[in-house]
């Protein structure tokens, strides 16, 4: 039985074709199938570490893979909310990043938290829930903080500021819109999405 398997081994070490070492790279005829390396010590010990790397890197991933699905599972309509205004303001603040404060007319500085200015509703979150996303027909400027922070949002002056870029008519229009709006789960993610890919062309274009 002993002769028959050491013929049989045999058999299968003349039919392999030389290989190269996975680390080194030199030719070798492998012992046993799916051997990567020669039979060098530091190159077999390489291997091993760097395969132990790749599957901790891949452990780690499935983690993060399986921790993100968690949050995503335990993700209210508020944190879609919040996500979608993000990325509304993001765009403003860009957009807006060379123009003057809305309501006061001062230069807005790039500095500080935030992009060192606000993206200022005229007509704000808590009154007109229905434009909070509504910067295209002109609800969301770039606002210096001290306006909108510390001055209650600046209104008369950001509607003298907000008529001088859009007229009086739109600005009417605006503020005599009051149809109610709730928005889905699916269209909060759409608008977030929505405006991430804004963002991103309008630096792509100033690039």
């Amino acid at each position: 039985m002993n002769v028959t398997v050491q013929s049989v081994g045999c058999i299968w070490m003349t039919k392999q074709k030389t290989r190269k070492c996975a680390i080194c790279k030199d030719s070798f005829i492998p012992l046993r199938p799916l051997q990567s390396t020669c039979t060098l010590f530091s190159c077999m010990v390489e291997y091993a570490e760097k395969a132990a790397a790749k599957s901790a890197q891949r452990r780690a991933k499935n983690e993060r893979v399986a921790i993100a699905e968690k949050r995503l599972k335990l993700k209210t309509r508020s944190d879609y909310i919040n996500e979608a205004q993000n990325a509304v303001n993001a765009y403003v603040r860009f957009r807006d990043k060379d123009m003057p404060c809305i309501s006061c007319g001062n230069p807005l500085s790039s500095d500080g938290i935030g992009g060192g200015f606000d993206a200022g509703h005229y007509r704000s979150r808590g009154s007109a829930p229905h434009l909070r996303f509504a910067e295209d027909v002109g609800n969301i400027n770039g606002q210096c903080k001290r306006c909108n922070r510390y001055l209650g949002g600046n209104y008369s002056n950001y509607r003298i500021g907000l008529i001088e870029r859009i007229g009086i008519d739109n600005v009417e229009r605006l503020e005599a819109y009051n149809e109610p709006r709730k928005f889905t789960v699916e269209e909060l993610k759409e608008i977030t999405q929505y405006y991430k890919n804004k963002l991103k062309e309008l630096k792509n274009a100033g690039a």
